[in-house]
């Protein structure tokens, strides 16, 4: 397993056998796309199997799912096998919310693969400064409380007693 000498604290890419695994960390918006679409693009370009685990995203949006979109498409028209690791049900909801379920075909990592890892290799890919805290993305989210009486929530068929 080689691993690509890079400075770049989002992004981990290990390589082997035309495999390239991309680990991705952070926060997926408009300013790391910028930062990140020409690796990624040079990966598309170079590698005969490109997996991106997206299992550290702290946040993605519409710009960080049309990154992944364009790199899954131009994966694929190289002829090349694109796969997607992801885990995250908030993540997995945008992509069906946007249908690109199909376009990114994200899938769960098999039992006992490493993150960021290709099968079979068990060592760590983050370097041991990164604090990668407790695995699952965001922390738990509760709906916010709505006031029955408010002036924002509107029911179809209900009528409230105007005070």
């Amino acid at each position: 397993m080689q691993l690509i000498p890079r400075h770049d604290p989002y992004m981990i890419v290990r390589s082997t056998g035309g495999v390239t695994v991309a680990a991705l960390r952070g926060e997926l918006d408009l300013v790391l796309v910028r930062h990140l679409r020409p690796e990624l693009d040079a990966l598309v370009r170079e590698s005969d199997a490109l997996t991106v685990d997206i299992r550290r995203l702290t946040f993605c949006d519409a710009t960080g799912l049309g990154l992944l979109a364009h790199c899954a498409v131009r994966t694929r028209q190289r002829g090349s096998r694109w796969r997607l690791v992801c885990d995250q049900p908030w993540i997995l909801r945008l992509i069906r919310l946007t249908e690109l379920d199909d376009v990114l075909d994200p899938e769960g990592a098999p039992e006992g693969e490493a993150e960021g890892e290709p099968p079979g290799d068990r060592a760590g890919v983050f370097p041991e400064e990164w604090d990668l805290g407790p695995s699952g993305g965001l922390p738990d989210l509760v709906a916010p409380h709505w006031d029955p009486a408010g002036p924002l929530l509107s029911e179809p068929g209900v009528t409230r007693p105007v005070s």
